[in-house]
């Protein structure tokens, strides 16, 4: 690539950190119903379009050439955006529609896509508390903070922010109630925390699995230099899963990772530990009956 290219793509991805916010607070304040001034809608939407014409000039190129190389267009412009978009951004805004979507699951109860066959394990029992306290917190600073600020515009942006706010509260714990962690037919694991996280483990790689009680500190998904990954929920595990070789796995923000000793919290740890212990059943072939005698 060369080095008038390399310095595009990086004004590209950093107009796309820049602008993007500042459009998001421009809407923010249009859907509360505030008066922008005309020269700053102006100045903004100037703004954008210098961005998207930006965004174009950078990835024109790559898809022309990744068409040259014989990809399809939905390949090649898919390949195109990965190159410009930051992954964070493109990981922040897939969790955020997954989490929305989790919200309209939990509202009619159901779950999201669990195969037949597979059992499936909850892990929101010690955050339940501490989801529901930040929901009535935020509920009761939006209802204080309307009766407190006097300035139209900022009650009315604080407003729009507080709601969303309440919004993806009960998003982040609806999809955490919809994806459960799972152990599926054949024995294979899935490791889920909401939209953030998802881990398969195939049931070949699956050595042992045991109760064992851990209160820890940090994030939610921690590695240590031994190669133990930890998803932890409310800064505690239940059950560890020794396996036979690393599994890869990938962070909420798009860091790669890989482990061989899984820890994670399951509310009910003993069914778990049963479910991953128990071999997938397969039908029995019954052997043919041999002929009867001849009479004698």
């Amino acid at each position: 690539m060369s080095a008038g290219r390399t310095l595009g793509l990086r004004a590209a991805r950093v107009a796309v950190w820049a602008v993007l916010p500042g459009e998001v607070a421009l809407a923010v304040c249009l859907v509360a119903g505030v008066r922008i001034p005309g020269a700053v809608l102006l100045g903004a939407e100037a703004l954008v379009v210098g961005m998207l014409a930006l965004e174009a000039y950078v990835m024109w190129p790559l898809y022309a050439a990744r068409r040259r190389a014989g990809g399809g267009r939905r390949e090649a412009g898919l390949a195109a955006v990965r190159a410009v978009v930051p992954v964070a951004v493109r990981r922040l805004i897939g969790h955020e529609f997954r989490a929305l979507h989790s919200l309209g699951l939990w509202a009619v109860r159901r779950r999201h896509r669990i195969p037949d066959g597979a059992r499936s394990f909850s892990y929101t029992e010690p955050q339940t508390g501490i989801m529901w306290t930040i929901l009535f917190v935020s509920v009761v600073e939006t209802v204080v903070l309307a009766l407190v600020i006097p300035w139209p515009l900022v009650h009315a942006i604080l407003l729009v922010v507080d709601v969303y706010g309440i919004v993806i509260v009960l998003a982040l714990h609806a999809a955490c109630v919809t994806r459960p962690h799972l152990v599926e037919a054949d024995g294979s694991l899935r490791l889920c925390y909401g939209a953030l996280f998802d881990l398969r483990v195939a049931a070949a790689v699956i050595v042992s699995a045991r109760v064992e009680r851990r209160y820890d500190g940090g994030g939610l998904v921690r590695v240590d230099e031994d190669g133990v990954l930890d998803l932890a929920v409310g800064s505690r595990t239940t059950v560890t899963v020794e396996l036979a070789e690393p599994v890869e796995f990938v962070r909420p923000l798009g860091r790669r990772g890989s482990a061989r000793t899984l820890r994670f919290h399951a509310d009910d740890p003993r069914a778990a530990v049963a479910a991953l212990g128990r071999k997938p059943v397969t039908p029995e072939r019954t052997a043919p009956s041999s002929p009867p005698d001849p009479p004698v």
